[in-house]
């Protein structure tokens, strides 16, 4: 079959509770994958890459795209520390490239990675959805976390509904709700207890949105040269959700916020993991316009949906439904002359998924394969009937 894409899953390793049979079986050619055990900062060694490399293709599978290569913290304030991570990530930079990878993907998101405020939202038909509403955020906020200066940072309507909705939380539903923004989700490599969260944002009391902005370049400006010089290809992340949360700026989540680090580093190395579903999560973002205006450097794409209730308040759509238009997204890339990696990105969990707790939230295997059938699906439909207009 040809298609316009390479077909991924992600894949957690080892310990991942949906395998890499699963994952060929689901029509995945290749898997996306990161050396999640390594702490953030420390150098991916050779050795342990060949080996990650062995487990997938042993498994009749490749691996070509990193998912992720972590920033730290101390890049992402600037920190002095921040000089030798720098050097260590360029050091498996070279060692990834040396492997055979192609994309590195990463995000500049400040001290968490993507949010949800739930992750077992049940829909009509009974299948679960990760969910984000911005008033289940304040309530963690205002009464668990007890954030100084947190009022400024919510309408008074959300601060009337994160009340009544704290009320009417039993002690097990707020736990839930702190472990839900706080545990980590898959990919983010690190959960924070609540003291030590609190810390992690006083760091930030004094980052402003042009000083985050500026450690991204200064960052780039440093990785750039040598992924130019090793053939590798730079994408990174949008800020999922595409917005401010707890008073720390993001500077990934806008075309605006595209064009400005683009335009330091106008390299098309510097590019883009192409996210339609944390893209999407607020309407301010024309996803279908920018698909196309920045189609040249996305190296690589999550493609999934969101269905927008209110303002900041979402859930994970089937792939062919929300506010996506899978179908537009696909056709920007039917006369593209590269094969972009893509993968489904958060799944429903469904069928037998749902017995299935120990996956990670919104990886589930019959979810996925469902998306990646569907996008498969489109792809040769377009693709056909492109042949026939010639």
């Amino acid at each position: 079959m040809a298609y316009l894409f390479t077909h991924t899953m992600r894949w957690y390793g080892p310990n991942d509770s949906v395998s890499l049979r699963d994952i060929r079986q689901c029509g995945a050619t290749g898997v996306v994958t990161a050396l999640h055990h390594v702490p953030n900062g420390e150098v991916w060694t050779k050795d342990e890459i060949e080996k990650r490399k062995s487990q997938v293709e042993e498994a009749g599978l490749e691996w070509k795209v990193v998912e992720s290569l972590p920033i730290t913290e101390n890049m992402k304030l600037g920190l002095p520390e921040a000089k030798k991570e720098i050097e260590n990530y360029k050091t498996s930079m070279r060692h990834l490239a040396a492997a055979g990878i192609e994309v590195i993907t990463y995000n500049f998101m400040p001290i968490l990675d993507w949010t949800r405020t739930r992750l077992y939202h049940e829909l009509e038909d009974g299948s679960l959805a990760l969910y984000f509403y911005i008033a289940d955020l304040a309530a963690f906020d205002l009464y668990i976390l007890k954030r100084e200066g947190t009022e400024a940072d919510y309408t008074p309507e959300i601060l009337k509904e994160a009340g009544e909705l704290f009320e009417r939380m039993s002690e097990e539903e707020k736990v839930t709700l702190t472990q839900n923004i706080l545990a980590g989700l898959p990919g983010s490599e690190a959960g924070y207890a609540l003291e030590d969260f609190k810390e992690r944002l006083a760091m930030y009391d004094d980052i402003t949105a042009d000083d985050l902005r500026n450690h991204l370049i200064g960052f780039l400006k440093e990785v750039v040269p040598v992924a130019e010089e090793l053939g590798l290809k730079m994408a990174i992340h949008p800020d999922d959700p595409p917005f401010e949360i707890f008073g720390v700026p993001r500077v990934v989540s806008t075309e605006e916020d595209y064009d400005t680090f683009i335009e330091a580093v106008p390299s098309l190395t510097n590019g883009l993991c192409f996210c339609a579903g944390s893209l999407g999560a607020t309407p301010e973002n024309d996803i279908q316009k920018m698909i196309r205006k920045y189609k040249e450097r996305i190296h690589f794409m999550h493609l999934r949906s969101v269905e927008i209730i209110s303002d900041r308040h979402f859930y994970e759509a089937d792939h062919l439904e929300g506010n996506a238009d899978m179908v537009s997204l696909v056709q920007a890339f039917v006369d593209d002359q590269r094969r972009v990696p893509i993968r489904p990105d958060h799944g429903h969990a469904m069928l037998q998924d749902l017995e299935n707790r120990e996956a990670n939230p919104g990886y589930t295997a019959i979810g996925r394969m469902k998306g990646l059938r569907a996008i498969q699906g489109i792809e040769m439909a377009l693709t056909a009937l492109n042949r026939k207009k010639r």
